[in-house]
């Protein structure tokens, strides 16, 4: 699979030291901007050009589709609400929306696998109604985990050349932290109470099912484990395959993604597989309040932004870390230098704050 993708390169080394050069001509100490500093530097680096360029075109995905897994108790919520909640994103209603207006973002969501007739809008690339069960069957067929690549890697495609400089992947799918809970405790190796959240908020009876739904998935998931595209046609879904594909696509056209919570970051270590070395393109938003979300970050070597305790999905995540991405790019972009502002850098170099007043004299 990784040649459909095509080669995926580095970001720009040249052109992050050029950023971090920058940096120290800025008119403040060396570091005192922290973290913000670091993602400047990462984002000259994807863009390829220092100092980086504000984003302009900002759009969210939301892959929306149902697991037959939702129907045996796993979730808090009907499967039903997966189609209501998408007609709310096209409403505007929903946090993706609110979030996203903040942001300065746009938002297209992409029903892939609804258990429900959707807007033509945004069935373009369905794929078919709802993913099988992953504890006792498949979530897919051979052709239908090649037609969510498919659609997943169109979707990018369409997105980057109509001028999409930052994508955010987001996700919306009842019982979608089964699959996505799946995918990281069979890549990790890790038991399944440990792995295992509480969703949308399950009682203790629920989590219990919910273990076992993902014990009797990973036990089905092992034998293909080393295999990317069979692990999410077995134990994942038609929307897990597209976005993993969206992911993939992205880095190889040199187009950086902040990723959400434990679905998104699930598709991405399955991506990560198929196409080694995309997650330089990758910053990780937030750190969801789901266990196996901290196990994928671990595995990815990626740092979340920000910890707010969310569990949303929708790309809630990475649209309130999106403005932070911002901030830095404008820092980088936008403050003075030394000698552009002509301020001694002797002034500088002994901390960040000026001397107080003494008020003896």
């Amino acid at each position: 699979m990784t040649h459909e993708f095509g080669v995926v390169d580095a970001p720009d080394a040249a052109v992050r030291a050029a950023a971090e050069a920058r940096q120290a001509q800025l008119t403040k100490p060396g570091g005192s901007l922290g973290r913000l500093e670091e993602l400047g530097n990462w984002v000259a680096a994807c863009q390829g050009v220092c100092p980086p360029k504000q984003f302009e075109r900002a759009r969210v995905v939301v892959f929306a589709g149902d697991h037959g897994v939702a129907r045996h108790g796993v979730s808090a919520y009907p499967s039903e609400v997966t189609a209501q909640m998408v007609a709310n994103f096209l409403g505007g209603g929903a946090a993706v929306n609110a979030l996203a207006a903040v942001a300065g973002a746009t938002v297209r969501v992409a029903d892939i696998s609804v258990d429900a007739d959707t807007d033509p809008v945004v069935a373009k690339h369905k794929v078919r109604r709802s993913s099988g069960s992953i504890d006792r069957e498949d979530a897919l067929t051979a052709d239908e985990v090649q037609a969510a690549f498919a659609a997943g890697k169109a979707i990018a495609d369409e997105e980057i050349d109509a001028g999409a400089d930052l994508l955010v992947a987001g996700d919306m799918g009842i019982g979608n932290t089964t699959p996505a809970t799946t995918l990281i405790a069979t890549l990790t190796d890790t038991e399944p109470v440990v792995a295992v959240g509480r969703g949308t908020g399950v009682d203790d009876a629920g989590w219990a099912r919910k273990v076992a739904a993902i014990r009797d998935a990973m036990r089905r998931a092992r034998p293909v484990v080393k295999d990317p595209v069979e692990l999410l046609r077995v134990a994942a879904g038609a929307d897990f395959a597209a976005m993993a594909a969206f992911l993939a696509q992205a880095a190889a056209r040199r187009t950086p993604v902040i990723l959400d919570g434990v679905v998104v970051t699930a598709a991405a270590l399955v991506a990560e597989d198929l196409v080694p070395g995309a997650s330089a393109w990758w910053l990780a938003g937030h750190r969801s309040t789901e266990p196996a979300h901290n196990l994928a970050l671990q595995r990815l070597r990626l740092d979340p932004v920000i910890d707010l305790g969310m569990r949303l999905g929708e790309g809630s995540g990475a649209l309130t870390t999106l403005p932070i991405l911002r901030a830095a790019v404008a820092t980088l972009a936008d403050m003075s230098t030394f000698a552009e502002a002509g301020v001694s850098t002797a002034e500088l170099a002994t901390g960040s704050e000026t001397p107080p007043l003494d008020l003896r004299k």
